[in-house]
């Protein structure tokens, strides 16, 4: 199994991130098999999210009529799981490694999976905010908030890459701790989904 450095992840986090984004919007890419890798888990969480934002995109077009919506509707809530999944194995991960204390160290709120989720999400919105800063047929104005807001992004993802690296650092000297509760979403679930589960009638 390929371990990356620990020491490092956060850097080479964000670097693949932005790698990928670009390469995505080029060229068709299907996302990867399960591994048990961490930047590999890092690249199917991050696919997850490129598929998201675009099937967001699509779902709020008006000129295609209502099954369209409902269609992206459902690929919505089906990336929506994945890119949970993902962010389980992630921690999985990671918690196997790092075996962070469960003994009243200091506890972090998120977990890294948490992060390296947001940091994707970041990276997504930086890239299209690039776009907007440099569209010709926007106006002088637009590009200009646009250039604005990637600076506030970009900060915004070197200080979450810092607090990352802070946190995999803490936990390795034994300092800080996280917590894994294998959280789950109701939406997709027949047995917890009321509209879900009212379809079948009474239970028997």
């Amino acid at each position: 199994m390929n371990v990356p450095s620990l020491s490092t992840l956060a850097a080479e986090t964000t670097a693949l991130q932005a790698e990928l984004t670009a390469r995505w919007h080029e060229e068709s890419v299907p996302a990867a098999p399960d591994a048990s890798d961490l930047l590999q888990l890092v690249r199917e969480n991050h696919r997850r999210n490129f598929d998201l934002w675009h099937c967001e995109d699509e779902a709020r077009r008006d000129d295609l009529g209502p099954e369209h919506v409902c269609r992206m509707k459902r690929a919505i809530d089906k990336s929506n799981q994945e890119r949970n999944d993902c962010i389980q194995r992630l921690d999985e991960w990671l918690v196997l490694h790092l075996a962070p204390r469960d003994d009243g160290a200091p506890l972090n709120s998120e977990t890294p999976g948490m992060m390296i989720d947001r940091l994707s999400i970041l990276a997504l919105k930086i890239y299209h905010m690039e776009i907007e800063a440099h569209r010709a047929d926007a106006a002088a104005e637009h590009r200009e908030k646009a250039r604005g807001k990637i600076a506030v992004l970009a900060r915004q993802r070197d200080d979450l890459q810092g607090c990352l690296q802070q946190l995999i650092d803490d936990v390795a000297a034994r300092r800080r701790t996280f917590r894994v509760y294998f959280q789950f979403k109701m939406y997709n679930d027949r047995a917890l989904n009321p509209a879900l589960y009212r379809q079948k009638g009474p239970a028997q």
